[in-house]
């Protein structure tokens, strides 16, 4: 019998990952390793990715690997760089291999090349979009025909409040990281048919790419375990889709993406002086909505303008 959450009210079901089979990207440390770990912990079968040297497999993940082969758990560790679509496709390629399946995709694996904009190479600019953009790419291409294929699937891309929000000297890191949010909302829809949900995580911790980032006095609760959950939910059978999850010391909320209630402006009014003096009207943020995809905008712009003539 499932257990009742007396706080909520809700009916609350354990999360198991049985039968399934997990791709975790950058898996060797921080983060991805606790992916790895909380997957393989609720009974998935988990491919360990995380690039190696010279073709080889890293150390760290040969250690993850260890750990999940210690707790009963079945994984195995590949080096395969997420840059290059053929080692990507090498890497699902083993997982079907051994397991017959692929049903979780975590795309996590990511560098950092921090540096102002005026003071950044293109090389370096390139680079990061590579790995964090086009690295998901690939791996998601080369799961995506045999996710709509079983019917099922699970896709995770990890997003940055560096660009949800911005960020000081991560001009790079934050296209890219807006770049997986618009990759979202098309898988989103493509993939709906087909049973597959495609989410964000926005996570916040201390990582290799974030150490000396934070205050000593918060890294503590900063930890790469304290995110694992919201990660865990987002590829479990229960999951929302179109969800950019954030999470970080324990703590979880949602960002998403709003268009405030706008204004029509017949024609005569359509100049820059009547925008900029009506422009807290246009900006106003009660009554924002959220939509569900492109065309619903212009459908919306359409009723706004219909709207005026109705009411004469």
């Amino acid at each position: 019998m499932p257990e009742t959450g007396l706080e909520t009210g809700i009916e609350t079901m354990t999360i198991t990952f049985a039968d399934r089979v997990a791709i975790v990207t950058g898996a060797g440390s921080g983060l991805g390793r606790e992916y790895a770990l909380g997957l393989a912990a609720r009974g998935a079968r988990v491919v360990v990715n995380d690039i190696g040297r010279g073709g080889e497999t890293s150390e760290a993940s040969r250690s993850v690997v260890a750990e999940i082969a210690r707790m009963g758990g079945s994984a195995f560790a590949d080096p395969a760089d997420v840059s290059d679509f053929e080692a990507v496709s090498r890497m699902v390629a083993e997982a079907v291999d051994r397991w017959g399946r692929v049903d979780i995709l975590v795309n996590n694996a990511g560098i950092l090349r921090d540096r102002t904009f005026a003071k950044m190479s293109f090389a370096e600019f390139d680079l990061v979009m590579k790995v964090h953009l086009g690295g998901a790419v690939n791996c998601t291409r080369a799961v995506w025909d045999r996710m709509r294929s079983a019917g099922y699937g699970r896709v995770v891309f990890t997003t940055s409040t560096s660009g949800l929000y911005g960020n000081f000297g991560q001009s790079n890191y934050a296209a890219a990281k807006m770049g997986v949010v618009g990759l979202m909302n098309v898988l989103h829809l493509e993939g709906a048919k087909h049973g597959i949900r495609v989410n964000c995580i926005a996570p916040t911790a201390v990582t290799g790419l974030t150490d000396g980032l934070f205050p000593p006095e918060d890294v503590a609760a900063l930890s790469p375990a304290a995110v694992a959950a919201g990660l865990l939910f987002l590829v479990s059978e229960d999951a929302p889709s179109k969800v950019i999850l954030d999470a970080g010391a324990g703590a979880f909320a949602v960002s998403y993406i709003a268009e405030t209630q706008g204004l029509y402006l017949a024609q005569e009014e359509r100049t820059p002086e009547t925008i900029r003096s009506r422009f807290a009207e246009i900006a106003e943020r009660s009554g924002s909505r959220s939509l569900d995809n492109a065309l619903e905008q212009y459908r919306r712009y359409l009723d706004m303008k219909a709207a005026p003539a109705k009411a004469n």
